[in-house]
């Protein structure tokens, strides 16, 4: 049987695609590191435009009531979202890329390629186009980890080659428990497309329970959630910043969607509640015992990674505020990382929570920056967008009458305040090597820790990102209504 392709709905695939090999292209014939960069940067935001252009539209690849690739509204926020974070990561590399600390042309290319996995994964209308953006999305980033000419010499702890094979091996297993979970449950339903999953009945019903908790822990990978939790730490702390930003925004962003996409049709409330509650209890009490920032962070995001799914506990009716809540994290985590980079020398990693006491005095809007972020991320004001991310996320809880797990969520994002205070804290504190018979402490630390040109890239995407979260925590509607 013949079928006709939209290829208007199709853009921002083709853009998305596009971008990584131009890049490609003119890294080779050009030669020129701001022809790469730039390149990359306009085809990302290419693919932002053209999401945004085609909105809504009949799906197409489609057959007897589903279809593989379904444009609508939210699906073009999404789209547009992973091209924004693309652009932003690769503004935040651009001082080390400059450094040749690694190969722009590769560089530009593998995140291109990451790019359109993320495309793909918000367009999907069934669980192969599904698992093949979130491989897309996830592959390129095995390489993106270890991609460096030289490491710099102060890194003492996980190499960035052991990182990459730490993601690479737990990733493995992920999507092998991912794929048996959905052929077990296409074994059981006879249904691939969203759009037509269902609860199997009858003798099947067994079968079809197994393949549903499988392909939600399969993929419950990608938000780094208890128990395929193990690597985030391992990986985030290894990688370059920059990179570690994309694992812990768009990564996670893919798998929330993914996950949405199957608990919202399937039932895995059990599966997901069990999730919640260990994802967000074992992240925030490790938490408490990082002494290394990006270590700290990506613990961090393990517990923010339960709270969405005790959101997506529910079902259809907790997937709205999950998706809000994984944008709101987003948006907050990528300011955290955006600092971060710009306090540290190019290529260098995340350092300890020691080399931070005091970074406040000596850039004040930084700091500024990350306090914001990190009470966002605390759930207090003035980080307004991550208070109403709880609060939707609890609100919708006790509106199910799953009070239960609303309480522990509270009782999460209280032990939470303890880590994240801390360091808000940190970065107004003298560091300790300066005595207190020194005349002028301040000036003594300016001199001991100059403070680091802010590169246009960076100030410019840090200002971005600070715009975005103020926005949205003034107006949290918009960001409700353009998921729903």
């Amino acid at each position: 049987m013949s079928q006709s392709v939209d290829h208007f709905a199709l853009l921002p695939l083709y853009a998305a695609a596009g971008t990584a090999i131009l890049a490609l292209l003119a890294d080779l014939f050009v030669a020129k590191r701001a022809a790469t960069l730039a390149t990359t940067a306009l085809g990302g935001l290419a693919t932002a435009v053209l999401a945004l252009v085609v909105g809504a539209e009949p799906g197409t690849f489609c057959t007897t009531g589903a279809c593989s690739w379904v444009p609508t509204w939210p699906a073009a926020v999404v789209a547009a979202l992973f091209a924004a974070l693309t652009v932003g990561v690769l503004a935040l590399s651009t001082p080390a890329l400059r450094l040749g600390i690694a190969p722009a042309g590769e560089f530009c290319f593998l995140l291109a390629c990451s790019m359109t996995g993320g495309v793909v994964i918000a367009y999907a209308g069934d669980l192969i186009t599904l698992i093949v953006g979130l491989e897309t999305l996830t592959l390129p980033l095995y390489v993106l980890v270890g991609l460096r000419r030289f490491a710099p010499e102060e890194r003492v702890t996980t190499s960035g080659a052991s990182a990459s094979v730490t993601f690479f091996l737990i990733s493995v297993v992920s999507t092998a428990v991912t794929l048996l979970g959905a052929a077990l449950n296409f074994v059981a339903t006879g249904a691939l497309h969203l759009a037509l999953l269902h609860a199997a009945s009858g003798p099947f019903a067994p079968l079809a329970g197994v393949g549903v908790a499988l392909l939600v822990i399969g993929l419950a990978f990608k938000v780094a959630a208890v128990p395929l939790h193990a690597w985030a730490p391992a990986t985030y702390d290894g990688a370059p910043i920059p990179v570690a930003a994309y694992l812990s925004t768009a990564s996670k962003l893919g798998g929330v969607l993914a996950l949405a996409a199957v608990v919202s049709r399937l039932d895995a409330r059990a599966v997901m509640a069990v999730l919640a509650v260990l994802t967000m209890t074992i992240g925030n009490l490790v938490a408490l015992r990082q002494t290394r920032m990006i270590r700290l962070l990506a613990w961090s995001s393990i517990a923010q990674a339960g709270y969405i799914l005790a959101a997506l506990a529910l079902g259809a009716p907790g997937v709205p505020a999950a998706l809000a809540y994984a944008v709101f994290f987003m948006v907050l985590e990528f300011i955290a990382f955006t600092v971060v980079t710009a306090m540290r020398q190019p290529g260098a990693d995340g350092g300890s929570l020691l080399d931070y006491r005091g970074a406040a005095r000596r850039s004040p809007w930084l700091g500024a920056a990350l306090v914001l972020s990190l009470a966002g991320l605390a759930g207090l004001p003035p980080g307004l967008a991550g208070l109403f991310a709880k609060l939707s996320v609890v609100n919708t809880l006790v509106q199910h009458n799953w009070s239960w797990l609303a309480g522990v969520v509270v009782l999460n994002a209280v032990i939470a305040l303890a880590y994240y205070v801390r360091v808000a804290a940190s970065l107004y504190t003298l560091p300790p090597r300066i005595g207190r018979s020194v005349a002028d402490p301040v000036l003594l630390d300016a001199a001991l820790h100059p403070r680091l040109p802010l590169s246009r890239p960076i100030a410019a995407t840090l200002a971005a990102s600070v715009a975005v979260a103020v926005v949205l925590g003034f107006a949290p509607q918009l960001l409700f209504n353009a998921l729903t």
